[in-house]
């Protein structure tokens, strides 16, 4: 297995490749001095006493998380091969010279995770000339590309094996394009809202697990369509082992079998609620602007007050007049608007009157015009960003609106919760975005004084920091948790060694306060590792720091699936059979356009309520919960080759 790239998602799937799945892997990385700096933490944070336990926490997690092994550099210089089972390359780029050097030729896999989109693609190109038959996994932001380059690299792939109708599939030579923001974005808008369903969507599939509470004396908890994890018991305590990757007794347990359901009394459960997305889409065109949006509640106010002195006035004029309410209601509008004749040589009364509509008449220019501009600004802000709105409570507000935080915007939005993103860069990605969907936005630095505070953070829901730099991600939740000591927060961190001290250390300081870390490389990799396996992962959902895995796996050639039934296909704590994909083989796996399709365009095909006697059969396609290890072990492609061998 070859990985290229530049920050931390290549290191975590280098070692995934070789702790989970035991394969050789080259890495290719840029110098350290050219490369992605490691976190650290130099800025100063503004609750006393916290950094200086945080900056210990992360030095020893950094020095414990650097390369033990040697480096060789490639593009004209040495090449040496360290000791272990990891070779690193330092280079630039993954150029023609370098990828020779990693020995793409005789690779299986190659990942290329730079991140930039035109640099994978560059390389992609490069690497499908020198080896056909190569397993190619590319990293792109830019979905609708994404798709284009798959379809291209394919065909490049097929004609190389003798045609069109070549022997591709002998070499599995095949192209999967992956987003890191796609795979984290739903467990990051997950995490940030307590309780908020976790979902899994791809290909027309949208897989939704909840958390639920442990049942009530006496109650029988619901499984739904099963229960995929038991939560550990401190789960729901601020103060409990979330964020430990623990596989002991204190962690999750990952697919418990119905007898270690029965027993675990106390313990939340991960259960799979419901499979397919009932609700509409959001629309992606111009919306309308509500009419009481036009006016600030300062101008309705004032033209409440105007309207009651007009009644008042129409019916101190019918006691004085003695015309009709209608009458007398006209000769007030009359007077206020200033065309009615003067009122000599009428009553006294009537005079005082006339005088008192023509003053209000006075008052009412004022606010005519104010309501005219103040609803020309609504209509000329309708395509520029909008402003938190007054009253706004139990949103969440998101730091960063690039890659990783336009995605978690969508999601967001999609599971109908109230946003208010603060971005310090007025040309960011991910303000379109924004704009379309119509999510405030306050520009400003997160880290000064009243940025946080124009995003109405004392009345939030949630904190999701999600900024590219740690330090900015720290000290804005170390200002937060200064305004709202209990104010839940998500972070995302360079990489999982750095999340869980940091967690760690914020949930000793503030144990009545939901803390969560989270590293993007952390959850993404397992996706990026099943696919240069020849695994389609669905997804991932964490469980705690443990991460689910879900795969389309074909049955044939797996004896511990392949005429067996559901009921043993399963082993608990590795694999769980869910559901029988039964589209037809030439339409698996074609995921709609992502950027104008939805979920109800393209039916999955999946049944569900698969009964347990039914057997599986070498032509047919399952869908897998699983753990990484269970995966591995089902999966794995040492274990294929021997077989076949």
């Amino acid at each position: 297995m070859v990985v290229c790239g530049d920050d931390g998602l290549a290191h975590r799937l280098a070692a995934e490749l070789r702790s989970v799945y035991g394969e050789q892997v080259t890495l290719v990385v840029p110098s350290a001095e050219r490369g992605a700096r490691r976190p650290v933490v130099g800025r100063a944070a503004r609750a006393s006493g916290l950094l200086d336990r945080v900056s210990a926490a992360v030095t020893r997690a950094t020095s414990s998380a650097a390369l033990a092994e040697g480096r060789t550099t490639a593009a004209g210089g040495r090449t040496a091969e360290p000791a272990g089972p990891e070779r690193v390359i330092e280079a630039a780029e993954a150029s023609e010279a370098v990828l020779a050097a990693a020995g793409v030729e005789r690779a299986a896999a190659l990942a290329l995770v730079y991140d930039d989109d035109e640099t994978n693609i560059r390389a992609a190109l490069t690497a499908r000339r020198l080896n056909p038959r190569l397993r190619l996994v590319l990293r792109l932001y830019n979905r609708r590309l994404g798709l284009h380059i798959e379809e291209l690299l394919d065909q490049a792939a097929a004609l190389a094996s003798g045609g069109p109708d070549g022997e591709q599939g002998v070499f599995d030579a095949s192209t999967t394009v992956l987003s890191d923001a796609d795979t984290a974005a739903p467990a990051l808008a997950a995490t940030a809202v307590a309780g908020t369903s976790k979902v899994v969507q791809t290909e027309g599939l949208m897989l939704r697990a909840v958390e639920r509470p442990p049942p009530a004396p006496g109650q029988v908890a619901d499984p739904g369509l099963c229960t995929l994890a038991l939560l550990s018991a401190t789960a729901g305590d601020p103060a409990g082992a979330d964020g430990a990757e623990d596989s002991g007794e204190h962690g999750p347990r990952l697919l418990p079998d119905e007898r270690e359901v029965a027993q675990a009394t106390g313990h939340g459960t991960v259960v799979l609620e419901t499979v397919s997305y009932a609700g509409p889409p959001l629309s992606a065109g111009r919306r309308v602007i509500p009419l009481g949006s036009l006016l600030s509640r300062r101008l309705l106010w004032s033209f409440a007050t105007l309207a009651g002195c007009v009644i008042a006035l129409a019916i101190a004029s019918m006691a004085v007049t003695g015309k009709d309410p209608l009458h007398a209601t006209y000769l007030t509008l009359l007077d206020l608007f200033a065309i009615d004749d003067p009122a000599i040589g009428e009553p006294l009364g009537r005079q005082v009157l006339q005088l008192l509509s023509g003053l209000v008449g006075l008052l009412l220019l004022p606010v005519l015009l104010a309501a005219v501009l103040e609803a020309l600004g609504t209509f000329r802000s309708g395509t520029a960003l909008r402003r938190p709105p007054r009253g706004l409570s139990g949103h969440v507000v998101l730091l960063g609106v690039g890659k990783i935080g336009t995605r978690v915007m969508t999601r967001l939005r999609e599971l109908k919760i109230p946003v208010v993103c603060v971005e310090g860069d007025p040309e960011a990605r991910g303000l379109a975005t924004a704009r379309r969907l119509r999510v405030p936005v306050v520009l400003g630095d997160v880290t000064q004084e009243g940025v946080l505070e124009s995003a109405k953070i004392h009345r939030a829901h949630a904190l999701l920091a999600l900024t590219s730099a740690d330090t900015t991600n720290l000290e804005a939740v170390l200002y937060a948790r200064s305004v709202r000591p209990d104010l839940p927060v998500v972070l995302r961190l360079y990489d999982d060694d750095f999340a869980t001290a940091v967690y760690r250390t914020l949930r000793a300081a503030h144990p009545n306060a939901l803390t969560r870390s989270r590293s993007v490389s952390h959850l993404a990799a397992p996706a990026f590792a099943g696919a240069m396996l020849g695994r389609q992962i669905l997804g991932a959902i964490p469980v705690e720091r443990r991460v689910l895995l879900f795969a389309a796996v074909d049955v044939a050639g797996h004896p511990q699936l392949e005429g067996r039934t559901v009921a043993e296909a399963f082993r608990a704590g590795a694999w769980r059979v869910l559901a029988l994909d039964t589209a037809a083989p030439g339409e698996r796996g074609q995921a709609p356009d992502p950027d104008t399709a939805t979920t109800a365009d393209r039916p999955s095909g999946l049944i569900w309520d698969l009964p347990s006697t039914y057997v599986l059969r070498p032509e047919d396609r399952v869908v897998l919960a699983a753990t990484r290890r269970g995966l591995a072990e089902l999966l794995g492609r040492r274990q294929r080759e021997t077989a076949g061998a």
